[in-house]
Protein backbone atom coordinates (compact mmCIF):
# COMPACT_ATOMS: atom_id res chain seq x y z
CA UNK A 1 0.00 0.00 0.00
CA UNK A 2 1.07 3.59 -0.61
CA UNK A 3 2.39 5.07 2.61
CA UNK A 4 1.47 8.57 3.66
CA UNK A 5 2.87 10.90 6.32
CA UNK A 6 2.26 14.57 6.97
CA UNK A 7 5.19 15.54 4.77
CA UNK A 8 5.58 12.80 2.16
CA UNK A 9 3.82 10.09 0.19
CA UNK A 10 5.37 6.98 -1.34
CA UNK A 11 4.26 5.40 -4.63
CA UNK A 12 4.41 1.73 -5.60
CA UNK A 13 8.02 1.96 -6.79
CA UNK A 14 9.20 3.20 -3.40
CA UNK A 15 9.95 6.78 -4.41
CA UNK A 16 9.07 9.34 -1.78
CA UNK A 17 7.67 12.73 -2.78
CA UNK A 18 6.48 15.76 -0.82
CA UNK A 19 2.80 15.74 0.13
CA UNK A 20 2.12 19.22 -1.28
CA UNK A 21 3.18 20.61 -4.67
CA UNK A 22 3.59 24.11 -6.05
CA UNK A 23 2.19 24.54 -9.57
CA UNK A 24 3.72 27.01 -12.03
CA UNK A 25 1.06 27.23 -14.74
CA UNK A 26 0.17 30.75 -15.97
CA UNK A 27 2.93 32.45 -13.97
CA UNK A 28 4.72 33.81 -17.08
CA UNK A 29 7.65 36.14 -16.30
CA UNK A 30 6.86 35.92 -12.56
CA UNK A 31 7.67 32.19 -12.55
CA UNK A 32 11.28 32.53 -11.40
CA UNK A 33 10.60 34.62 -8.32
CA UNK A 34 7.45 32.71 -7.40
CA UNK A 35 9.26 29.36 -7.42
CA UNK A 36 12.02 30.83 -5.24
CA UNK A 37 9.40 32.28 -2.89
CA UNK A 38 7.46 29.00 -2.74
CA UNK A 39 10.57 27.03 -1.82
CA UNK A 40 11.55 29.62 0.77
CA UNK A 41 8.03 29.28 2.21
CA UNK A 42 8.51 25.53 2.58
CA UNK A 43 7.41 23.84 -0.65
CA UNK A 44 9.77 21.14 -1.87
CA UNK A 45 7.86 19.88 -4.93
CA UNK A 46 7.54 21.96 -8.11
CA UNK A 47 5.29 21.17 -11.08
CA UNK A 48 5.87 22.53 -14.59
CA UNK A 49 5.60 21.47 -18.25
CA UNK A 50 7.46 21.97 -21.53
CA UNK A 51 4.51 23.88 -22.97
CA UNK A 52 4.94 27.59 -23.61
CA UNK A 53 1.21 28.26 -23.88
CA UNK A 54 0.80 27.82 -20.12
CA UNK A 55 4.26 27.33 -18.56
CA UNK A 56 7.71 28.92 -18.49
CA UNK A 57 9.78 25.82 -17.79
CA UNK A 58 13.10 27.63 -18.38
CA UNK A 59 12.21 30.14 -15.67
CA UNK A 60 11.73 27.24 -13.26
CA UNK A 61 15.30 26.30 -14.15
CA UNK A 62 16.41 29.86 -13.39
CA UNK A 63 14.78 29.55 -9.98
CA UNK A 64 16.53 26.24 -9.32
CA UNK A 65 19.83 27.94 -10.13
CA UNK A 66 19.12 30.78 -7.72
CA UNK A 67 18.03 28.36 -5.02
CA UNK A 68 21.23 26.35 -5.45
CA UNK A 69 23.19 29.55 -4.82
CA UNK A 70 21.18 29.93 -1.60
CA UNK A 71 22.11 26.42 -0.49
CA UNK A 72 18.96 24.55 -1.60
CA UNK A 73 20.33 21.53 -3.47
CA UNK A 74 18.68 20.02 -6.53
CA UNK A 75 18.48 16.73 -4.62
CA UNK A 76 16.44 18.46 -1.92
CA UNK A 77 13.68 19.32 -4.39
CA UNK A 78 11.16 17.22 -6.29
CA UNK A 79 10.80 18.51 -9.85
CA UNK A 80 7.99 17.30 -12.09
CA UNK A 81 7.53 18.26 -15.73
CA UNK A 82 5.47 17.04 -18.64
CA UNK A 83 5.56 16.00 -22.26
CA UNK A 84 2.75 17.87 -24.01
CA UNK A 85 1.46 16.35 -27.28
CA UNK A 86 1.17 18.44 -30.42
CA UNK A 87 -2.53 19.10 -29.85
CA UNK A 88 -1.65 20.91 -26.62
CA UNK A 89 1.09 23.09 -28.10
CA UNK A 90 1.15 26.24 -30.18
CA UNK A 91 3.75 26.96 -32.87
CA UNK A 92 6.54 26.99 -30.25
CA UNK A 93 6.92 23.22 -29.96
CA UNK A 94 9.95 21.93 -28.02
CA UNK A 95 10.37 19.17 -30.61
CA UNK A 96 10.11 18.53 -34.32
CA UNK A 97 6.35 18.31 -34.98
CA UNK A 98 7.02 16.13 -38.03
CA UNK A 99 9.08 13.57 -36.13
CA UNK A 100 7.82 10.25 -34.82
CA UNK A 101 6.08 10.55 -31.46
CA UNK A 102 8.86 8.65 -29.70
CA UNK A 103 11.39 11.13 -31.10
CA UNK A 104 9.20 14.04 -29.96
CA UNK A 105 9.33 12.64 -26.42
CA UNK A 106 13.11 12.33 -26.54
CA UNK A 107 13.54 15.85 -27.90
CA UNK A 108 11.10 17.37 -25.41
CA UNK A 109 12.78 15.57 -22.52
CA UNK A 110 16.25 16.76 -23.51
CA UNK A 111 14.85 20.28 -23.86
CA UNK A 112 13.38 20.00 -20.36
CA UNK A 113 16.73 18.94 -18.91
CA UNK A 114 18.33 22.02 -20.47
CA UNK A 115 15.56 24.31 -19.26
CA UNK A 116 15.69 22.90 -15.74
CA UNK A 117 19.50 22.79 -15.59
CA UNK A 118 19.48 19.22 -14.38
CA UNK A 119 20.47 15.76 -15.55
CA UNK A 120 17.37 13.96 -14.26
CA UNK A 121 13.68 14.59 -13.58
CA UNK A 122 11.91 13.32 -10.50
CA UNK A 123 8.58 12.82 -12.26
CA UNK A 124 7.77 12.89 -15.98
CA UNK A 125 4.12 13.10 -16.95
CA UNK A 126 2.16 12.73 -20.18
CA UNK A 127 0.12 15.93 -20.22
CA UNK A 128 -2.92 14.10 -21.52
CA UNK A 129 -3.95 11.22 -23.77
CA UNK A 130 -4.32 12.00 -27.47
CA UNK A 131 -8.03 11.23 -27.44
CA UNK A 132 -10.92 11.49 -25.01
CA UNK A 133 -11.72 7.79 -25.10
CA UNK A 134 -9.39 4.84 -24.85
CA UNK A 135 -5.68 4.89 -25.62
CA UNK A 136 -4.49 5.10 -29.20
CA UNK A 137 -1.20 4.21 -30.92
CA UNK A 138 0.33 7.59 -30.07
CA UNK A 139 -0.41 7.12 -26.37
CA UNK A 140 1.30 3.73 -26.33
CA UNK A 141 4.27 5.09 -28.27
CA UNK A 142 4.66 7.90 -25.73
CA UNK A 143 4.36 5.49 -22.84
CA UNK A 144 6.99 3.14 -24.28
CA UNK A 145 9.34 6.13 -24.58
CA UNK A 146 8.54 7.04 -20.95
CA UNK A 147 9.31 3.49 -19.86
CA UNK A 148 12.72 3.68 -21.57
CA UNK A 149 13.51 6.94 -19.74
CA UNK A 150 12.47 5.34 -16.46
CA UNK A 151 14.46 2.17 -17.02
CA UNK A 152 17.51 4.25 -17.98
CA UNK A 153 17.26 6.10 -14.64
CA UNK A 154 16.69 9.49 -16.25
CA UNK A 155 13.36 9.87 -14.46
CA UNK A 156 12.40 8.51 -11.05
CA UNK A 157 8.66 8.35 -11.71
CA UNK A 158 6.39 8.39 -14.74
CA UNK A 159 2.76 9.39 -14.85
CA UNK A 160 -0.20 10.73 -16.77
CA UNK A 161 -2.47 13.76 -16.47
CA UNK A 162 -6.01 14.62 -17.58
CA UNK A 163 -6.92 10.95 -17.73
CA UNK A 164 -10.28 9.18 -17.36
CA UNK A 165 -10.81 6.13 -15.17
CA UNK A 166 -11.26 4.00 -18.30
CA UNK A 167 -7.95 5.19 -19.75
CA UNK A 168 -6.10 4.78 -16.47
CA UNK A 169 -7.41 1.24 -15.96
CA UNK A 170 -6.27 0.34 -19.48
CA UNK A 171 -2.83 1.80 -18.92
CA UNK A 172 -2.38 -0.04 -15.63
CA UNK A 173 -3.50 -3.29 -17.24
CA UNK A 174 -1.31 -3.21 -20.34
CA UNK A 175 1.76 -1.11 -19.55
CA UNK A 176 5.07 -2.78 -18.77
CA UNK A 177 5.65 -0.08 -16.14
CA UNK A 178 2.41 1.26 -14.69
CA UNK A 179 2.18 4.95 -13.74
CA UNK A 180 3.38 6.11 -10.36
CA UNK A 181 1.49 9.42 -10.48
CA UNK A 182 -1.77 10.73 -11.92
CA UNK A 183 -2.51 14.45 -12.06
CA UNK A 184 -6.12 15.47 -12.72
CA UNK A 185 -8.33 18.50 -12.41
CA UNK A 186 -10.55 17.59 -9.50
CA UNK A 187 -14.25 18.52 -9.40
CA UNK A 188 -16.40 18.21 -6.29
CA UNK A 189 -19.40 17.82 -8.61
CA UNK A 190 -17.93 14.51 -9.81
CA UNK A 191 -17.12 13.11 -6.39
CA UNK A 192 -13.68 14.72 -6.40
CA UNK A 193 -12.70 12.42 -9.31
CA UNK A 194 -13.69 9.38 -7.30
CA UNK A 195 -13.37 6.82 -10.11
CA UNK A 196 -9.78 7.75 -10.89
CA UNK A 197 -8.88 8.08 -7.22
CA UNK A 198 -10.16 4.59 -6.50
CA UNK A 199 -7.92 3.11 -9.19
CA UNK A 200 -4.97 5.07 -7.83
CA UNK A 201 -5.64 3.77 -4.33
CA UNK A 202 -5.91 0.19 -5.53
CA UNK A 203 -2.74 0.45 -7.64
CA UNK A 204 -0.66 2.50 -5.14
CA UNK A 205 -0.47 5.44 -7.55
CA UNK A 206 -0.06 8.96 -6.16
CA UNK A 207 -3.11 11.01 -7.10
CA UNK A 208 -2.30 14.70 -7.60
CA UNK A 209 -5.32 16.98 -7.61
CA UNK A 210 -5.21 20.40 -9.25
CA UNK A 211 -7.72 23.26 -9.54
CA UNK A 212 -9.11 22.15 -6.18
CA UNK A 213 -10.16 25.73 -5.48
CA UNK A 214 -10.74 27.26 -8.91
CA UNK A 215 -12.78 24.31 -10.20
CA UNK A 216 -14.96 24.24 -7.09
CA UNK A 217 -16.03 27.77 -6.36
CA UNK A 218 -19.46 26.52 -5.32
CA UNK A 219 -17.80 24.73 -2.40
CA UNK A 220 -16.19 27.91 -1.11
CA UNK A 221 -19.53 29.71 -0.90
CA UNK A 222 -21.42 26.81 0.69
CA UNK A 223 -22.55 28.04 4.14
CA UNK A 224 -21.98 24.66 5.80
CA UNK A 225 -18.42 24.47 4.47
CA UNK A 226 -17.71 28.03 5.56
CA UNK A 227 -19.06 27.22 9.02
CA UNK A 228 -16.89 24.10 9.13
CA UNK A 229 -13.77 26.12 8.33
CA UNK A 230 -14.71 28.50 11.13
CA UNK A 231 -15.00 25.65 13.62
CA UNK A 232 -11.47 24.53 12.83
CA UNK A 233 -10.13 28.07 12.81
CA UNK A 234 -8.80 27.70 9.28
CA UNK A 235 -9.38 29.34 5.92
CA UNK A 236 -11.43 27.75 3.16
CA UNK A 237 -8.33 26.95 1.10
CA UNK A 238 -6.72 25.28 4.09
CA UNK A 239 -9.87 23.24 4.66
CA UNK A 240 -9.99 21.96 1.08
CA UNK A 241 -6.28 21.17 0.94
CA UNK A 242 -6.44 19.33 4.27
CA UNK A 243 -9.49 17.42 3.10
CA UNK A 244 -7.62 16.44 -0.05
CA UNK A 245 -4.65 15.14 1.90
CA UNK A 246 -6.77 13.14 4.32
CA UNK A 247 -8.63 11.32 1.54
CA UNK A 248 -5.37 10.39 -0.15
CA UNK A 249 -4.64 13.20 -2.60
CA UNK A 250 -1.48 15.19 -3.12
CA UNK A 251 -2.83 18.70 -3.73
CA UNK A 252 -1.34 21.39 -5.95
CA UNK A 253 -1.55 25.07 -5.23
CA UNK A 254 -0.57 27.89 -7.54
CA UNK A 255 -1.04 30.82 -5.20
CA UNK A 256 1.10 33.88 -5.87
CA UNK A 257 0.69 35.22 -2.33
CA UNK A 258 3.39 34.50 0.25
CA UNK A 259 0.95 34.54 3.15
CA UNK A 260 -1.33 32.09 1.34
CA UNK A 261 1.66 29.81 0.67
CA UNK A 262 2.39 29.68 4.39
CA UNK A 263 -1.29 29.14 5.22
CA UNK A 264 -1.62 26.37 2.65
CA UNK A 265 1.37 24.51 4.09
CA UNK A 266 -0.02 24.98 7.61
CA UNK A 267 -3.09 22.92 6.70
CA UNK A 268 -1.05 19.90 7.79
CA UNK A 269 -1.43 21.11 11.38
CA UNK A 270 -5.16 20.28 11.35
CA UNK A 271 -7.05 16.99 11.32
CA UNK A 272 -10.63 16.81 10.05
CA UNK A 273 -13.06 14.38 11.62
CA UNK A 274 -14.46 11.52 9.57
CA UNK A 275 -17.98 13.05 9.49
CA UNK A 276 -16.56 16.32 8.18
CA UNK A 277 -14.53 14.48 5.54
CA UNK A 278 -17.67 12.67 4.40
CA UNK A 279 -19.61 15.94 4.27
CA UNK A 280 -17.02 17.59 2.04
CA UNK A 281 -16.64 14.52 -0.15
CA UNK A 282 -20.38 14.27 -0.73
CA UNK A 283 -21.01 17.97 -1.31
CA UNK A 284 -21.43 17.41 -5.05
CA UNK A 285 -24.36 15.06 -4.39
CA UNK A 286 -26.56 17.71 -2.78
Amino acid sequence: MMENSEDTVIAHNGIRLPSFMYGTAWKKEATTQLVVTAVQAGFRAIDTANQLIHYEEARVGEALGLLAEQGVSREGLFVQTKFTPLNGQDHRTPYDPRAAVSVQVEQSFESSLQHLRTDYVDSYVLHGPYGRRGLGPEDWEVWAAFERLYEAGKVKMIGISNVTSEQLALLCERAKVKPMVVQNRCYAAFGWDKGVREICQAQDIVYQGFSLLTANREVSIDPDIRAMAGRYGMGLAQLIFRFAMQIGMLPLTGTTNLQHMAEDLACRNFTLTDPDLREIESIGNR
